[in-house]
């Protein structure tokens, strides 16, 4: 098919160790991204094509069956014992208001759509303030599976044609289609990043070229003639500039698009240079008897480290680990791998029938449902057994807050390990727009025919909490209520003019002159910050809005705090989270909003009263847990402000 190096590269090995070793001390130390994944991507492609093409030199075929079930043994074994391991430990050491999600995203690790799980569920991998799980770093595992199938359609296809059109420049062909491959998937990276970028940095199509810029330096390298003296520059910039990369990159917004190309080159470097043996070359370190027997190590270090300092925040400290602390967490992730490999991996590897490596695979995978089903089934009963004394008597809600009901002596609801479920129903069902599309997105609720009048609930998540409150108000009337609502979109002219937030604010603005909307409702002032402008640029869409003849109600933000209430609730007791609560500077936009109540320019409703008992703000109030992160409230305490809310629509509606 096509001449290539097909011998062993003893300085990827080391290179492996010094990927797996950046990506562990920058998630330990420093909540950063190294590249040192990019860097796996690009070594995973060159290697994978390399077997590929051997396989197809040597038999002259190429079957789905043998490439997967080689890649599987190679593979599952390890994945399918973390989780095991992860699974058991969270029946004592994680806390309830990480368990649920933990266990989707274990299930979505098993199956290789982890990436998936996490782009749809919006998390940010580089938001430090989100809530991580300890297998959240799986997503990596789960691009690699996948664009192993992604390869084998593409070298099936290249087979076919060679076979079928008697092309005898094979190299030509394979440069041709993985270049086409590396172009189109950076372009479409380039632009994801540019407009979503905590979305682009888990899907798969943002990151096939990485796999490919490894499988076009695979193909090439045999062509490749650079003397010592270039080998050795070569290599020593690759290993400095990767080194750095964390370091001089701001990496929170940039990757994976244009800059990943930094430490993929330095990685292609690094490659490079090891076709030729200088005395002081990187090669003599990467390729040290030391370093090689690490590299067997390197993918248990990246898959233990992050599931031993995930346990480590939550039972011994929040913070990062000192340098002991972080140092012990390598060293350990080193010890597991090598136990891991020793012992589950390398007997499955090398069993004595295909059919009893996977048999022993089925076993682990197995022991993982059934923990799985453990914990779903507990947490259904404690959710159930709960559910049955739901009542406006035992969980008054938002309106014992001023101290005019009695609250009986019953468990707070939701559980805390149902708290992150506990949503609007506009995100269970999807009609929340999400952080890729400018279109509008509605959710039609209420009366949906013979209504008297229309509500909608417009903004950001920070409007969109308040629709079960709504929903609650209009039952038994004639009113409608859309939810038109976008993932972390303020409804404001704040944005750039090409951003695809501001494309949808616009869309939004049409859509309500076009239709037959009495009422908006959403949020007018944004509580974590009291610059003016910002506070400004959230009034201009209202003020359009008024002038078009549509009424606002206009909600004051709710209290935003630095530190993830619920989990502190959890770790912490409801005690001390209300001094943590009560320590902060939760409102900071107190100036814009007197100015606001003082202009009369529309309905305005502030609820901060009611995220209080007194003078002092609190985690649970009237039984209800309020907040299901930093600064979101939970679906059942936004219901509580029903009599609150059908008020101010009887008075604005009705007169």
């Amino acid at each position: 098919m096509i001449q290539i190096e097909r011998k062993f590269r003893p300085e990827i090995e080391g290179l492996r160790v010094v990927a797996a070793l950046l990506v562990a001390t920058y998630h330990i130390w420093f909540n950063r991204v190294s590249g040192g994944v990019d860097v796996f991507f690009v070594v995973s492609g060159f290697l994978i094509t390399t077997s590929i093409i051997s396989t197809i030199n040597r038999t002259g075929t190429f079957k789905f069956l043998p490439y997967i079930s080689k890649l599987l043994k190679r593979l599952l074994p390890s994945v399918f014992f973390i989780l095991a391991v992860v699974l058991l430990l969270s029946f004592f050491l994680l806390p309830q208001t990480i368990l649920d999600k933990t266990i989707k995203e274990i299930i979505a690790s098993m199956f290789y759509f982890e990436n998936w799980q996490l782009a749809f569920s919006n998390t940010d991998y580089l938001d430090s303030q989100q809530m991580k799980t300890p297998v959240e770093h799986f997503w990596a595992m789960s691009i690699q599976g996948q664009f192993y199938i992604i390869w084998f359609m593409l070298f099936a296809f290249i087979l076919w044609a060679i076979k079928k059109y008697q092309i005898t420049n094979t190299r030509k062909l394979i440069n041709f289609i993985l270049g086409s491959v590396f172009i189109v998937s950076l372009i479409y990276s380039i632009y994801l990043t540019s407009v979503n970028q905590p979305f682009a940095y888990f899907i798969t199509f943002t990151r096939v070229w990485e796999f490919s810029l490894g499988g076009l330096l695979c193909v090439n390298l045999a062509y490749i003639r650079i003397n010592k003296v270039v080998a050795m520059i070569l290599g020593w910039l690759g290993l400095i500039g990767l080194v750095l990369t964390g370091m001089l990159f701001d990496v929170s917004q940039m990757f994976p698009g244009y800059i990943a190309l930094w430490p993929m080159a330095c990685a292609v470097f690094i490659i490079v240079s090891g076709t030729v043996t200088t005395r002081f070359g990187v090669r003599r370190i990467l390729a040290s008897p030391v370093m090689i027997k690490l590299g067997g190590l390197s993918f248990g270090v990246y898959l233990w480290h992050w599931v031993i300092l995930s346990f480590y925040h939550y039972n011994i400290s929040r913070e990062n680990p000192n340098f002991l602390e972080g140092m012990t967490i390598i060293i350990a992730s080193f010890i597991l791998s090598y136990l891991m490999t020793r012992f589950i991996e390398k007997p499955i590897r090398e069993s004595s029938t295909t059919r009893r490596a996977f048999r022993r695979i089925s076993w682990i995978g197995t022991v993982n449902l059934i923990l799985i089903a453990v914990l779903v089934s507990t947490n259904l009963f404690a959710q159930n057994q709960q559910a049955k004394n739901k009542t406006v008597e035992n969980y008054p809600g938002a309106v014992a807050a001023l101290g005019k009901v009695e609250v009986p002596d019953v468990p707070a609801y939701p559980t805390l390990a149902n708290v992150f479920n506990d949503l609007p129903q506009s995100h269970i069902d999807g009609s929340n727009q999400t952080q890729k599309e400018a279109d509008v997105k509605v959710g039609v609720y209420g009366k949906k025919e013979g209504y008297t009048a229309t509500i909608a609930v417009v903004g950001s998540s920070h409007s969109e909490q308040w629709l079960g409150g709504v929903l609650k108000a209009v039952e038994g009337t004639d009113y409608r209520v859309l939810n038109i609502t976008r993932s972390a979109t303020r409804f404001s002219t704040g944005y750039d003019e090409d951003d695809i937030k501001s494309k949808w604010v616009e869309n939004t603005l049409a859509y309500i002159k076009e239709q037959d909307i009495d009422l908006v409702v959403g949020h007018a002032t944004a509580s974590n910050t009291d610059k003016e402008r910002i506070q400004e640029h959230l009034l201009n869409p209202l003020r359009e809005l008024k002038e078009a003849g549509v009424q606002v109600l206009a909600l004051r933000d709710n209290p935003r705090y630095k530190f993830n209430v619920v989990e502190s609730l959890d770790q912490d007791g409801e005690q001390k989270t209300i001094e943590k609560m009560n320590r902060e500077q939760n409102q900071l936009d107190g100036a814009a909003w007197t100015k606001l109540e003082k202009s009369q320019e529309f309905h305005t409703l502030d609820l901060t009263q009611y995220f209080k008992i007194g003078d002092e703000f609190r985690p649970i109030i009237g039984n209800v847990v309020v907040y299901r992160d930093y600064d979101h409230i939970t679906n059942t305490y936004a219901e509580s402000f029903a009599p609150i809310f059908e008020k101010q629509f009887n008075d604005i509606l009705k007169k």
